[in-house]
């Protein structure tokens, strides 16, 4: 292995690319520029010459969301309501999710998304399925919790 030859390859990639770890939003702007390319380039598939570079440009793409642009946790119906807001959407205008009235009923907690309802609103918002499903928090159950059980099988 020799160092020197590596350090000139990449010292001349890197100022034909602009790779390396993302700084500041202008190079944050390059680097998502570039991966357009790569993808435009349609060079980025399993067997294509550019595929490894798009996966390490996309990686430290996410290393510079994930610092920079954390997502807050947020229940499926605060993601909805977010994005009704965005949108200037009313509960009539997501039929795809049911009537007024179960859209009404899901905005107050009383009902939980469905796949088929998710699956709709994933399409219609463009985002992830992940913002609509709710993981329920895996803490030991309170001691009321556990009286309540002894005593009702004892």
């Amino acid at each position: 292995m020799n160092l020197n030859n590596i350090q000139r390859t990449w010292i001349a990639f890197q100022q034909a690319s602009g790779l390396g770890p993302i700084r500041d939003a202008e190079h944050y702007e390059h680097m998502t520029k570039l991966a357009d390319a790569l993808i435009e380039s349609g060079q980025i598939n399993e067997d294509k010459k550019l595929s490894d570079l798009f996966g390490i440009v996309c990686g430290l793409i996410e290393a510079y969301d994930k610092t920079h642009y954390p997502v807050p946790n947020a229940s499926p119906v605060q993601v909805l309501r977010f994005l009704m807001e965005q949108h200037g959407l009313k509960q009539s205008d997501l039929p795809e999710i049911g009537s007024q009235g179960v859209v009404s009923q899901i905005l107050s907690g009383h009902r939980i998304l469905n796949a088929r309802q998710i699956s709709a609103l994933v399409s219609r918002f463009g985002v992830g399925a992940e913002v609509f499903l709710s993981i329920p928090d895996k803490q030991p159950p309170s001691s009321k919790a556990l009286i309540a059980v002894s005593t009702a099988s004892a």
